[in-house]
């Protein structure tokens, strides 16, 4: 018997579409979409990069340029639900990851009237089947009818071809405000692109963007985070409120991590000679020793920026993430982290940020 039978609380709940339900393409106004690139003619799906750019850099991130990491859809509604239709591909199912956080969308809000320094909150997750394979229907449902500001979280390892939002025909659907800071930018491994948390807006990324009213642009690509210069290059053309270098994982060795390591964060640098940039280190992995040599070479990018008379940059020893005890209770399999470890490094990264943020201002 499935689970669904037993316990009617595990049940989907799928949209109905019916004559009250209009749908919309969130690539239209008002929605606002962030962190990724709209589809086009030539490029028709959601991206993380210009395609010919992701092609060049390596095969590695052409594939996973697809996966929308870091997107969101931005908008207000008093609609007493929200329903959602999505044309999805290049899913890419693991079996230590919740698919809600795979091929999944969740969604957070705040009502008008509320405290306005209350940061946005989980109000449902657009949950897809287990064998997710080209998109699905689903609905959250909302207490009351309120104008609400949304956040809607697209999937961290899949791609999204079409978006559409259904709404109450007699409701209002408007374009968000403006949020606090410019978007945050993420370069990194596949902890970088949120694995494994257990829906999207449970990446590290997504607790700081809530906690911060800003933006992000997810480039972290799975065992492929390998500091290549065009990455750099891209990164340095954004307008950003900081960029979070999260490079370490992906390196093999220290020697591969130094060779990369300090020419780019010099590619932005040089483009952007105020821009605030986190050095962060990787968390400690289970099983083995951090590798001292590793973080000596974050460390030498970082000194030798000080030593420049840089003002705009920090450290962040990724080894102390994990306090004694989160124990191993942080990872899903010694290495990625699953929710409670990315809160973990949320709330590692968030006074460093903050205060970068608060000193560019």
């Amino acid at each position: 018997m499935k689970i669904s039978e037993i316990d009617k609380n595990l049940a989907l709940d799928i949209v109905t579409k019916d004559e009250n339900t209009v749908f919309m393409d969130v690539s239209k106004e008002p929605f606002q979409v962030t962190g990724v690139l709209l589809p086009t003619e030539q490029e028709p799906y959601y991206r993380r990069m210009p395609q010919e750019l992701a092609d060049r850099v390596s095969k590695g991130v052409s594939e996973l340029n697809h996966h929308t990491a870091g997107g969101r859809v931005r908008f207000r509604t008093d609609s007493p639900y929200i329903s959602l239709h999505s044309v999805q591909s290049a899913v890419c199912l693991m079996n230590h990851m919740a698919v809600c956080g795979i091929g999944g969308f969740d969604l957070y809000a705040k009502a008008d009237g509320e405290d306005e320094d209350l940061q946005e909150y989980y109000v449902g997750t657009f949950r897809p089947p287990f064998q997710l394979e080209t998109g699905y229907d689903a609905i959250v449902r909302l207490p009351d009818r309120r104008m609400r500001t949304f956040t809607l979280n697209m999937p961290l390892y899949g791609g999204v071809n079409e978006l559409y939002l259904g709404f109450d025909r007699e409701s209002v659907i408007e374009e968000p405000p403006a949020q606090r800071y410019k978007p945050v930018a993420y370069y990194g491994s596949s902890i970088t692109q949120g694995g494994c948390a257990s829906r999207p807006g449970n990446s590290y990324q997504g607790i700081l963007s809530r906690a911060l009213d800003c933006g992000q642009v997810n480039l972290g690509f799975s065992g492929n985070g390998m500091g290549e210069p065009e990455v750099a290059e891209y990164i340095a053309a954004m307008d950003l409120s900081a960029f979070v270098m999260d490079l370490d994982n992906n390196c093999h060795s220290p020697e591969q991590l130094r060779e990369v390591h300090d020419p780019f964060f010099q590619i932005i640098r040089k483009a952007q000679p105020t821009l605030p940039v986190i050095f962060v280190s990787r968390p400690p992995l289970m099983g083995s020793d951090q590798n001292p040599a590793r973080i000596e070479v974050i460390l030498e990018t970082y000194n030798k920026a000080l030593a420049a008379g840089d003002k705009h940059v920090y450290f962040i020893n990724g080894s102390e993430f994990f306090d004694a005890f989160a124990g191993d209770c942080a990872t899903v399999d010694g290495c990625h982290p699953n929710d409670y470890g990315f809160v973990l490094m949320a709330l590692g990264i968030l006074p460093v940020l903050e205060k970068a943020l608060k000193e560019a201002e």
